[in-house]
């Protein structure tokens, strides 16, 4: 006889991807703003100077990112093979628990060189779990959406990054503001990070009680699971993957600089960091606007074109005068600068969770999707701020060769989005995987 199941509504799917995203983001998040403010001093010996000091510090922030792709393979591995939800509980446990613990770390004064091994190993252990997070977020929330509706549901793990790095902006710059400079270096850095132990608590909670993706309960069903699932999507897939990882740059190029360097580059021309950080907040906030508007516009018109690539063509044309309004050094203007900035990027992010999991299958497509995304990181996200800071150094202070820089990459972009090869917008409907899990159900 077969067992019914009860399904989670897709609202409430949506939001349980949309509030576990958040919590891992500001995890990832914090760890970028700590990197431009504090761990340069605090991590590293005296004896280097501040530039090397900070090149250390995002190095390790860049260590993060050569994690990812890693994660993204091992958890896309088992998404396809053991599901989307088992990863994600797993991947939200592994994130808390490694920034809970970068909260409790000796730093270089107390415990020489091994203060940095041991904030390279959490951040690393950051980079793998947040690997895996990416692609089953997207995948819970698309693969439970009705037909014409995934841009829009799978723009909600998407409004997860913007959220995160909201609250971790905003946790530092009041706790940065209203301590003193002694309190603050001491312990008031930390507050964020041991903050992530209760957040965990809340993300599984939400997590334990929405039910399986209706794709991949098809997939066990009919007994069309991959035994390699990786191996498979680069042996018959290889191209989408390629143009598919380009088709990020973008977006992770852009975002690291105006999130995570400007506050670097905001004390080399004497810009105070509160300052760039509410620019930051500002631009959060347009960035979760313009996710829903573009990715609620895709499920109409199309994922790639126009939404996706006029999203990229923007992304190019606002970089010049982002850098333009920040170098006045108003606090107005950086605000606006900053919603430019990273509000601009959310056309591109809205629709890319729906774009990227209509490009794979669905018993390969937590591996595909999550190999792409996270490739992407590595190349353009993590090394992007270390290339900035040489780039600032060499060129003294100049921001021009940065922006170039961040053009180029939107280029690549645009090529690679412009040679995809776009699926129709489903395979199966949601309705029709539940239908044919009962029936093979009701046979057995």
């Amino acid at each position: 006889m077969h067992e019914s199941r009860q399904h989670t509504p897709i609202v409430s799917i949506a939001l349980a991807s949309f509030i576990g995203t958040c919590i891992e983001w500001y995890d990832f998040f914090l760890y970028g703003t700590a990197a431009a403010l504090v761990f340069g001093p605090l991590f590293f010996s005296p004896q280097l100077s501040p530039v090397v000091a900070q090149l250390s510090a995002f190095a390790t922030f860049g260590v993060g990112f050569a994690a990812r792709p890693v994660g993204g393979m091992f958890f896309g591995h088992f998404g396809d093979r053991l599901g989307r939800k088992t990863i994600l509980i797993l991947t939200l446990i592994i994130m808390g628990t490694a920034t809970f613990f970068i909260g409790c770390l000796p730093t270089y004064q107390e415990v020489g060189l091994l203060a940095p091994l041991l904030l390279v190993f959490l951040r690393l252990a950051q980079g793998f779990a947040v690997g895996g997070e990416w692609g089953g977020a997207v995948l819970m929330a698309t693969e439970h959406s009705p037909d014409g509706r995934r841009g829009f549901y799978g723009s909600w793990p998407q409004m997860g990054a913007p959220v995160g790095l909201f609250f971790s902006s905003l946790i530092f710059s009041v706790l940065s503001s209203t301590l003193s400079k002694q309190a603050w270096l001491a312990f008031g850095w930390r507050l964020p990070f041991l903050l992530s132990i209760v957040l965990i608590g809340v993300g599984m909670f939400i997590r334990l009680r929405i039910s399986e993706s209706p794709d991949f309960e098809r997939i066990k069903a009919t007994q069309t699971r991959k035994k390699v699932p990786l191996v498979h999507v680069l042996r018959t897939n290889f191209k989408t993957v390629f143009l598919a990882t380009g088709a990020s740059f973008a977006v992770y190029g852009p975002f690291y600089i105006f999130t995570t360097f400007l506050l670097f580059y905001g004390k080399a021309i004497q810009i105070p960091g509160a300052t760039i950080l509410t620019g930051i907040l500002c631009g959060a906030v347009a960035q979760i606007i313009a996710i829903l508007c573009a990715a609620t516009l895709s499920d109409r018109i199309g994922r790639r074109r126009p939404v996706y690539l006029l999203g990229v063509i923007c992304i190019g044309l606002v970089i010049l005068p982002t850098f333009w309004l920040i170098n006045t050094r108003v606090p107005l203007l950086i605000n606006l600068a900053l919603i430019l900035g990273i509000g601009t990027l959310g056309l591109v992010y809205g629709p890319q969770a729906a774009f990227f999991s209509e490009l794979f299958d669905a018993n390969v497509r937590y591996s595909g999707a999550s190999f792409s995304y996270q490739m992407a990181s590595l190349f353009a996200g993590g090394l992007t701020p270390l290339i900035a800071t040489a780039l600032l150094a060499h060129f003294n202070t100049s921001s021009l060769p940065i922006a170039l820089y961040l053009i180029g990459l939107a280029v690549i972009t645009l090529i690679c989005a412009f040679f995809i090869k776009e699926r129709p917008p489903t395979e199966i409907t949601k309705e029709e995987c539940l239908a044919e899990v009962a029936q093979i159900g009701v046979r057995k």
